[in-house]
Formats: C-alpha cells, sequence, structure tokens
C-alpha cells in the first residue's frame, strides 16, 4: 500500500525538518514547502493527500494558500497550524473550508490521531 503523502508547510526549517521526522516514523510520505507560493505549486505537482499548513508565514500567508487551495480543489483536505489561539483565525479558517487545525507547540500525539481522521473522512 503507498502511504499518504503529507504537504507540510511552514516557513521555519526546523519546525519542518521536526515534523518530518515525526510523520515518516508514522508511515507517512513527506512533502516540504516554505511558504504559499511553493505550497501551491507543490500541491499542483505531488497531489498530497493531507496539508499542513502553517497561519502566519511570510508573502503569502496560511489563510491566503487555504483559499487558494480550495479553489483550485474544493476537496483539498487541509489542516492549519497556528502558534496563535485566535479564536477568530481558526472560524474563519474552518468555514473557508480547513479540515481541522492544530496549535504549536504541537502535540505529536494528538497530531497523528487528528491526521488520520482528516484521512478517513469523506
Amino acid at each position: 500500500m503507498t502511504p499518504k503523502k503529507i504537504l507540510v508547510v511552514d516557513d521555519e526549517p526546523l519546525f519542518r525538518k521536526m515534523l518530518r521526522r515525526f510523520l515518516v516514523g508514522e508511515g507517512f510520505s513527506v512533502v516540504e514547502a516554505r511558504d504559499g507560493d511553493e505550497a501551491i505549486l507543490a500541491y499542483k505537482n505531488q497531489g498530497p493527500d493531507v496539508v499542513l499548513l502553517d497561519v502566519r508565514m511570510p508573502g503569502k500567508d496560511g489563510l491566503e494558500t487555504l483559499r487558494e487551495l480550495i479553489a483550485n480543489d474544493p476537496e483539498a483536505r487541509v489542516m492549519m497550524l497556528t502558534a496563535v489561539c485566535d479564536e477568530d483565525v481558526i472560524d474563519w479558517a474552518l468555514a473557508e473550508g480547513a479540515a481541522d487545525y492544530v496549535t504549536k507547540p504541537i502535540n505529536l500525539k494528538y497530531l497523528g490521531a487528528t491526521l488520520q481522521a482528516v484521512i478517513a473522512s469523506p
């Protein structure tokens, strides 16, 4: 069986590296992007099963990127990553089509369970 592919989008290289190690250890295939523009291109070229998308990034932020991903593929499964637990941002992201959100610092056990739930959802 082919492993599920996760696109990790975050401007912090060490954070992406940490997530890559965890996700590969959980049996996922991982693609990385450092900003919104790279994320859009990687999504088109790689066709990931789930996108883990940081909210705050320089240039095109996560909310703009979410909007573009969903506009291009309404079935895209995107989980937002946020260091700031801002209810308005979270509500907006969910209303725009995000499947879920995870707050930083990441609880890896919770992230793994949430990813499995998003992948299993119709």
